[in-house]
């Protein structure tokens, strides 16, 4: 533009090279004028607004396994949007890598309907064990598990209720302390695809003040617990609304912060079962963007996002396609760059199928090299799933030894 000048302060930071690091609360970003810097350690780059970045102190929560925007991590700075941007010099090794511990959802279809006595959770000790397979992985230096259960499930009702069932959310948590023994981060998932029998949540169904209930009734029970994760809902589908749906996300996000757990991640998810390719197109990131905490801040709150590699991104095929980084992982990161914020895969996975293997390493490691958006991967699944399964991650046992499947050594392992 004729007659604009780069202010003082920028044109220092840019002489002084990609490698220049801003100074404890000092200046990081903000419009017109964009760079990409990192701040001094210790300190990471906050969104203010969209004319001001600072360089602030990073609050590690207690007992991290790895610190999250500690030297040597990341964290995205807002960027100019209308360029590709490429991730800072920290990237290249997402902070979680985790497995799905499934069976509590068993039963669930995408229409929300669940009779509870078909769920099949695998608290063990004998099989399915569960506990046993999240301490294999945890030795392996995964350090998430993603705990998915039926709404039904855990009220131990066919009608919809927010009220806890001792014996079926008892067993439910008893898999979830047996991951945080690990010292795992544990994610809690409401699997229903934003229905109950049917009915959308907020949207002809159960009422946004019932679903907040819910998740008030949960996050009590974790509140003092910082390695609990709070994922709002598995893929919702065919919403008639994704602006209604942002505001029955806000009121669980509420509800969360309000029983408590004020620092916990909390995983937002978006329509079109929150696909990574579709997230920005069908507007599910830009609704998503205006849910926040009560103080009006975005912190720890994480956009959830899903891919598979197969012709139709199912999860169903046992031939993989792609590594689906042009087509959805790569224009989601430029989104989140842009705008400052962060998503988790937490489903993807894949055959022990050749394709799967090359395209599935090939994805996970693209996410590691922008570690700055991507907060890391959670692989579908293992838990009730018998080794047979075609996406199964499901460990075989004997003798004292597990052996992993080839999709999980190949790809999954953190390196």
């Amino acid at each position: 533009m004729a007659g604009f000048k780069i202010p003082i302060f920028v044109s220092l930071v840019l002489a002084a090279g990609a490698e220049a690091q801003i100074a404890a609360y000092g200046q990081c970003g903000g419009t017109p004028w964009c760079f990409n810097v990192d701040c001094q350690p210790g300190y990471t780059c906050s969104f203010q607004n969209a004319y001001y970045s600072q360089c602030v102190p990073i609050a590690l929560p207690p007992g991290d396994l790895a610190p999250y925007g500690a030297p040597g991590t990341c964290t995205p700075t807002p960027q100019n949007c209308g360029v590709t941007n490429s991730p800072p010099s920290c990237a290249g090794q997402v902070r979680f890598a985790g497995i799905n511990i499934a069976g509590c959802d068993f039963g669930t279809d995408t229409t929300g309907t669940q009779t509870p006595s078909g769920a099949y959770c695998p608290i063990g000790p004998y099989n399915p064990n569960g506990p046993g397979q999240m301490t294999h992985f945890a030795s392996e230096n995964f350090n998430i598990f993603r705990l998915p259960t039926g709404w039904q499930y855990i009220i131990n009702s066919v009608n919809p209720s927010s009220t806890l069932d001792p014996t079926n959310f008892g067993n439910y948590n008893s898999l979830v302390q047996a991951c945080l023994s690990t010292g795992a981060y544990c994610l809690i998932d409401i699997h229903n695809y934003a229905r109950f029998n049917g009915a959308i949540v907020g949207q002809g169904g159960p009422s946004n003040a019932l679903f907040a209930q819910l998740w008030a009734n949960i996050a009590t029970v974790y509140a003092s617990n910082s390695k609990v994760v709070f994922g709002i809902m598995n893929e919702p589908h065919d919403l008639p609304s994704v602006t209604t749906w942002a505001a029955t996300v806000q009121a669980a996000v509420t509800a969360i912060r309000n029983a408590g757990a004020t620092s916990q991640l909390i995983l937002l998810p978006g329509n079109d079962w929150t696909g990574a390719g579709t997230f920005v197109t069908d507007g599910s990131g830009p609704a998503l963007q205006s849910v926040t905490n009560p103080d009006g801040s975005y912190t720890n709150l994480i956009f959830d996002v899903h891919k598979y590699l197969d012709s139709d991104g199912s999860g169903t095929g046992t031939i993989c396609v792609g590594d689906q980084v042009s087509t959805a992982f790569a224009p989601l990161a430029q989104w989140l760059r842009c705008n400052g914020r962060q998503a988790i895969l937490s489903e993807t996975g894949g055959s022990s199928d050749p394709t799967c293997l090359t395209y599935l390493c090939s994805a996970v490691s693209f996410l590691n090299a922008n570690s700055d958006i991507y907060l890391g991967y959670i692989g579908w699944a293992a838990g009730s799933f018998a080794v047979g399964y075609n996406l199964g991650e499901t460990p075989s046992y004997s003798n004292g030894v597990w052996t992993d499947m080839p999709i999980v050594t190949t790809c999954l392992v953190p390196k």
